[in-house]
């Protein structure tokens, strides 16, 4: 078994999971007074991400770099949008750089997906 079919599973639960804190954090971006462009920020990321997981997870048999691709898309959105999220909640954030390391691990996610075109799978 490949290791995009082992990770395509992953694909989806995190795609839900994003998909929802998406909207719940833009909620509280729209009803929670504070500083909403933090909470606005980090549901645009969890919104971006969720389809683009869904699609790796439906392309990950076409696509030899899916499981790289999602990998980093994950881990940078946690990273990224957890930071702006606890920063808003307790005053700071999860650890120095966690919001640019996220977003450097979301752009390489991208340009994984972008590598996908050269590395392909043998039908």
């Amino acid at each position: 078994m490949s290791l995009n079919a082992r990770l395509e599973p992953v694909l989806y639960l995190f795609a839900g999971l994003l998909g929802v804190a998406g909207v719940a954090l833009a909620a509280l971006a729209a009803h929670g007074g504070g500083e909403t462009n933090l909470a606005a920020s980090a549901s645009a990321m969890c919104l971006a991400h969720a389809p683009a997981l869904l699609a790796l997870a439906l392309g990950s048999a076409r696509l030899g770099t899916a499981w790289l691709a999602g990998f980093l898309m994950i881990v940078g959105t946690l990273l990224f949008a957890g930071d702006l999220v606890t920063l808003r909640f307790t005053g700071s954030g999860l650890f120095p750089y966690a919001a640019p390391t996220g977003g450097w691990a979301m752009m390489l996610g991208w340009l994984a997906v972008a590598a996908g075109a050269v590395f392909r799978v043998r039908a």
